[in-house]
């Protein structure tokens, strides 16, 4: 597939293209409500989905949820998003997720999702990812509980991935969405002491089999915007990296292609 990521369109083809809103990292809490809230009535009716990495509020505080929920209520786009570590930090997640899933935000925790903007199929799958380190750096399944149990998380989440992967196999538009990092290439700029907690080569194993059109994630606030695992294309949509509120990609189904147009 073929990716572009400078700004420029890709080449007119025959097929139906999807734009898709992407951004992590939002942090959303009660002082930047009237930001949040402008950012997304801007985008809205612009795409057709709205895809959301992760780290939607500051503290994983219900209240803070209820800033993006109040955002998106009233949207036309649909909303997809997954779990980021800031939304564990405050032990609420069930209260959490109620709030977004209130305002009709399709929380992916993990899970898949098949929607059809424009009656083509598109496949989202949705994880949090974890932590565990690339090549040089990996965590290990050995010694203490707690570390195997780090390990073991980790598992979880590249389980769901592939089985959601398995499961929208057939629709001619796919998409995962993260928090952690599949790909060192996309943290690039973060201290490499760090990379451990940031991402694992883990998550890369089902993206490198099932070959999706797209892999989001979010987390490295000073990492690299663009990456690939395999030939699939992986961009780190942290709202830092990009400097702006949304990236938006267009994905054409009858060439399974994505362009990253601005």
């Amino acid at each position: 597939m073929a990716v572009e990521a400078n700004g420029r369109p890709a080449p007119a083809t025959g097929g139906v293209s999807i734009r898709v809103a992407a951004a992590g990292d939002i942090h959303c809490n009660q002082d930047n409500r009237d930001q949040t809230a402008k950012a997304f009535a801007e985008i809205d009716g612009t795409v057709d989905l709205i895809l959301l990495a992760g780290d939607l509020t500051t503290h994983g505080e219900p209240d803070q949820a209820r800033v993006l929920a109040d955002a998106c209520r009233d949207l036309k786009t649909p909303v997809f998003t997954v779990l980021g570590n800031h939304d564990w930090e405050s032990d609420s997640r069930d209260e959490l997720v109620a709030v977004l899933e209130d305002a009709r935000i399709t929380v992916l925790d993990p899970g898949h999702a098949i929607c059809r903007p424009k009656d083509v199929e598109v496949g989202i799958v949705g994880a949090k990812g974890f932590v565990g380190g690339f090549p040089g750096s990996h965590a290990s399944n050995f010694g203490e509980p707690s570390i195997r149990a780090l390990y073991q998380e980790t598992t979880v989440e590249v389980e769901a991935l592939d089985a959601g992967l398995a499961a929208v196999a057939t629709c001619p538009v796919r998409i995962v969405l993260l928090h952690y990092a599949p790909t060192e290439e996309t943290l690039r700029g973060e201290p490499e002491g760090i990379w451990t907690f940031l991402g694992t080569d883990r998550l890369a194993a089902p993206i490198v089999e099932h070959e999706p059109d797209l892999v989001l994630h979010g987390h490295a606030h000073a990492g690299t915007f663009e990456g690939r695992v395999g030939d699939v294309p992986v961009f780190n949509v942290s709202v830092p990296v990009m400097r702006r509120d949304f990236w938006v990609f267009e994905l054409t189904a009858a060439e399974r292609r994505a362009s990253a147009i601005h």
